[in-house]
């Protein structure tokens, strides 16, 4: 019995590891699922020599070299052996070329976004219903659309996201001249609805989120940044700071079915930080303890405004809604419970 764990790219899973051990970083969960299960790791090559169909089904989704990779795997795994896919981008190809085989191998793949036209395709087209053993996606309405798909009850499962708790956690807050929003990530983010939501407040906005792409800043950002506005990289332990220094957190995201924004908001929790976010359609599952987390319409900058000025106007209560966010975290999003959770049951999937 060998597990194996393919990744959508080359990650130094080593490297990262040596740095999560200084506090330099949060440790990955590829890297502790490898550690628990002594599993072989693998990323495809970029410079694989690629077949006219690996081209061809790389259209669909993945890369030649996923596909080149999910042929080799297909060729050194047997009975027993199980693979698990960090993402759609290799689950697919592997699932479709090495699952489903009498005396191969069982399949097992996280997805995060697979309810769009290419991937939908993909799933019909690669017979990937019977061909992949169990799917994870911490994104309920991924796992509703699964099962639309015909994908069986027992052969799809909802994981909530983690995050270190260890690496995000609660500490002593910098010097500030005045309250501090923070806002974190760039993808589906509506930093428009955010701008106006605290334009003209006492305050400001530190936003961690860098890109050279022209169009999906256009697309995230308004037209012209805010006086109270800072967008800025952030490394790690930068970012930790920043969460801790944060008066509040603010998770402003586009509409949509995926589970968008969702590292800000556990980061957020484990911060230990009161937290403001849209109640998109992808994160249902993750705004229900309004204890701890402040859920506003959709596109709604009134509603986002008193929210935050609801949170800036009574430290005591923030203090206290952090402090149950900690909680959550603790015991909801923890990465070594969720990488806990998927050794077991690829070990189980092992047993068959």
């Amino acid at each position: 019995m060998t597990f194996h764990i393919v990744m959508d790219k080359h990650t130094d899973l080593d490297a990262i590891s040596q740095e999560a051990a200084r506090g330099d970083r949060p440790r990955h969960a590829m890297a502790m699922l490898r550690d628990q299960l002594d599993a072989v790791v693998h990323a495809p090559d970029p410079a694989a020599t690629a077949r006219l169909d690996d081209r061809v089904r790389s259209r669909l989704i993945g890369s030649p070299g996923t596909w080149v990779l999910a042929r080799r795997l297909a060729a050194q795994t047997g009975p027993g052996d199980v693979i698990f896919c960090g993402g759609e981008h290799s689950g697919f190809p592997v699932a479709a070329v090495a699952g489903g085989r009498k005396n191969g191998p069982r399949v097992a793949m996280m997805v995060h976004n697979v309810d769009r036209t290419r991937a939908r395709v993909a799933l019909r087209a690669f017979g990937l219903k019977r061909r992949a053993d169990l799917i994870f996606s911490p994104s309920r309405p991924q796992i509703d659309f699964l099962g639309s798909a015909g994908i069986a009850a027992n052969r799809r499962s909802f994981i909530y996201d983690q995050t270190d708790i260890r690496f995000f956690s609660p500490g002593a807050q910098g010097p500030k001249a005045r309250p501090l929003v923070v806002s974190v990530g760039l993808e589906q983010r509506d930093y428009r609805t955010l701008a106006e939501a605290t334009a003209g407040l006492d305050l400001d906005v530190r936003i961690s989120g860098f890109s050279t792409d022209a169009a999906l800043l256009a697309e995230t950002f308004p037209e012209t940044m805010p006086a109270n506005f800072h967008q800025s990289f952030y490394e790690w332990r930068d970012l930790a700071q920043l969460y801790r220094d944060a008066d509040v957190v603010v998770v402003a995201v586009r509409p949509n079915r995926y589970a968008a924004g969702v590292q800000a908001l556990v980061e957020g929790l484990a911060s230990g930080r009161p937290v403001i976010v849209t109640a998109s359609e992808g994160l249902a599952g993750y705004l229900d303890d309004a204890d701890a987390v402040t859920a506003v319409p959709q596109r709604d900058p009134p509603a986002m405004r008193a929210a935050i000025k609801a949170v800036l106007a009574d430290a005591e209560a923030a203090a206290e809604r952090g402090r149950r966010g900690r909680v959550i975290a603790e015991t909801r999003y923890d990465s070594v419970a969720h990488v806990d959770t998927i050794a077991q049951t690829l070990r189980k999937l092992a047993r068959g």
